[in-house]
């Protein structure tokens, strides 16, 4: 019997094996940077920039899409992929029709499968136009030679040739097809933010087997420590988001009405300060219609308004209609929170100037109005670093000048004074495992060392 077990084991593996195998593409020598259309360059660049690649591909002090970076995933540490021009450790020597595969079917150029961490379920709905212009933007960055690091994940995990499996299972191959019921701007929109954008990526939960929950597609997710915040029904703001708000914040990174970008979003909206003003109008208006609840502006108007006149700041005027709102008293006597806040927050918070040069509006942080504490904590501890050449909000941050206990206190009066929610749970928690994932090291030593033997 277990010999008959056996046999039926290492036909299904040869079966498997056979079926997930990938032939490799062969290498080619890829024509000057000069040869390429300027104008499907420049098509590139938009869409690189949609679909945050230097972000993901650009390793801290490493060089512009040379990889590098880590991915943490629950199941292990992925590191991000060389995808400059450069023949022995990028892409130099793929072929167009190998960098369509990857971006469609999640398999390299030698055949190996890719992790899903790279979104190619997402990046199938590219067209073949936009993969063209992709591959040629990239095709003519400045070639790197970095060689590739080694993932660190659990046996089996560790076998690529199980994504095959996987693929079966979650990958819904492109490309998108138009819905007809909806207009050109909605169907542009839809197309950037389920393909390039890969929004759902970070904004929607995961099941075990790392794949997004289609029934719960926009409805909140985590990633790098952070909470991605519901785009659907259930999402936290205050006040409502319109396409109009939404288009602002990721070509600006804040909105006065809700908040500026902070953590993995303000990377996004870093590299959308480079794509189209329509492009964002249209991705604005299809994220817009998932919340299913944008209010009409006047009615928004007033919200705003309501909120600021019974949360508002002192000496700041409402950001809708201008009006004046009174300060709640702080207790300096019986509330740490309020001390904090009124010695380390106030002075930007409820000072005169809007953002992005002042403070955000407390009263309209959804960070404040969130279900859990987690980006607020993040926020106070890492603040919001200086972005080059951007006018967008900069905050210090707090890790050294507060201890968790102070955190935990202002927390507290935050949610208390700025939020019609109840009181947050699992503060202490939070607060730690931001401050275990600020300290975490992003490679070993040995990891380290083993990178630069391979250079």
């Amino acid at each position: 019997m277990a010999a008959l077990v056996c046999l039926l084991l290492a036909i299904g593996a040869s079966v498997f094996t056979i079926a997930a195998w990938q032939p490799a593409i062969a290498p080619v020598s890829p024509p000057p940077a000069g040869s390429f259309d300027p104008d499907l360059v420049r098509r590139g660049a938009e869409l690189a920039a949609i679909g945050n690649c230097a972000a993901c591909h650009t390793a801290k002090g490493g060089g512009e899409f040379a990889g590098g970076r880590a991915v943490p995933t629950p199941f292990g540490t992925i590191y991000s992929t060389n995808i400059t021009p450069d023949v022995a450790t990028g892409i130099g020597n793929w072929s167009e029709a190998a960098f369509a595969r990857a971006m469609r079917s999640g398999v390299r150029r030698d055949g190996a499968y890719l992790y899903p961490a790279f979104p190619y379920d997402h990046f199938t709905l590219v067209s073949d136009d936009d993969d063209e212009a992709l591959y040629v933007f990239l095709m003519t960055r400045m070639p790197v030679h970095a060689a590739a690091r080694h993932d660190r994940l659990p046996f089996p995990l560790d076998i690529r040739l199980l994504m095959f499996g996987w693929n079966l299972l979650f990958l819904h191959a492109g490309p998108y097809r138009p819905d007809a019921a909806h207009d050109a701007m909605w169907n542009r929109g839809a197309y950037l933010v389920e393909g390039f954008g890969h929004c759902g990526a970070c904004h929607t939960p995961r099941n075990a087997a790392g794949a997004e929950v289609a029934a719960q597609t926009f409805g909140g997710g985590a990633v790098q420590g952070w909470t991605a915040y519901a785009l659907d029904d259930d999402s936290p703001a205050p006040v409502p988001w319109n396409a109009e708000a939404l288009a602002h914040y990721l070509g600006q990174g804040f909105d006065t009405d809700h908040g500026a970008a902070a953590g993995p979003m303000a990377e996004v909206t870093n590299d959308l300060r480079s794509a189209s003003a329509q492009d964002l109008r249209a991705i604005a208006a299809y994220v817009a219609e998932q919340m299913n609840h944008v209010a009409a502006e006047s009615d928004r108007i007033m919200q705003v308004a309501e909120r600021q006149r019974r949360r508002g700041n002192a000496g700041r005027p409402a950001s809708a209609d201008g009006q004046a709102v009174a300060l709640r008293p702080i207790d300096v006597k019986n509330d740490q929170g309020a001390v904090i806040y009124a010695g380390a927050c106030s002075g930007c918070h409820e000072g005169p100037r809007a953002l992005p040069f002042g403070g955000v509006n407390l009263a309209l942080s959804t960070a404040i109005s969130a279900p859990s504490a987690n980006n607020l904590v993040n926020v106070v501890i890492s603040g919001l670093p200086a972005v080059d050449a951007a006018h967008a909000p900069i905050m210090p941050g707090f890790a050294d000048a507060m201890n968790d206990e102070q955190i935990v206190a202002l927390a507290r009066y935050l949610r208390a004074r700025y939020s019609d929610r109840g009181p947050w749970t699992g503060i202490a928690k939070t607060i730690s495992d931001a401050r275990n994932l600020q300290r975490k090291p992003i490679m070993s030593s040995q990891d380290d060392e083993a990178h630069r033997q391979q250079q």
